[in-house]
């Protein structure tokens, strides 16, 4: 009788353990980078804020099936989120003043002057809620990160 090595299934899962915790551990480092690039990019008046979201969509599958895949879809959606009501902030404030002021300042009525500068200011309060409302869910999420939790 031949004497065959026994094959132990405790050291391939392991084996198997290990690389999920260096994989984890790669994906928490990379987070910890996107989200420091999206703090960065409020000093950069948002030119660097594409760079995370596209490190993002390129690791967002290496994390399925874990707890940090809901960091990836937290940033992505944050993204998105920000993109859209800040749009729609500039476009109420250029309606508001008529391509940037042009028509609020040769119209003769006082009300539509009045009531082009208020719509104005709704669409700069959705640009402030919009920087506000990233930036704490920027927090919140490398927060959750740290803490090695998901994010809801």
């Amino acid at each position: 009788m031949a004497n065959y090595p026994i094959n132990n299934n405790n050291d391939s899962n392991q084996a198997k353990n290990t690389m999920n915790s260096d994989k984890r551990r790669s994906l928490i480092t990379y987070n910890h980078i996107t989200y420091l690039l999206y703090v960065i990019s409020y000093f950069t008046a948002g030119l660097l804020w594409i760079v995370p979201i596209v490190m993002n969509y390129a690791k967002r599958h290496d994390a399925d099936g874990s707890w940090l895949a809901t960091h990836f879809d937290w940033q992505i959606k944050t993204f998105w989120y920000s993109i859209v009501w800040f749009v729609l902030g500039i476009v109420i404030i250029a309606f508001a003043l008529g391509g940037f002021g042009v028509s609020m300042l040769t119209d003769s009525s006082n009300n539509m002057a009045i009531g082009s500068v208020l719509l104005a200011g709704v669409g700069l309060l959705i640009m402030l809620f919009t920087f506000i409302w990233h930036l704490y869910r920027i927090i919140r999420g490398w927060i959750a990160l740290t803490d090695n939790r998901p994010v809801p």
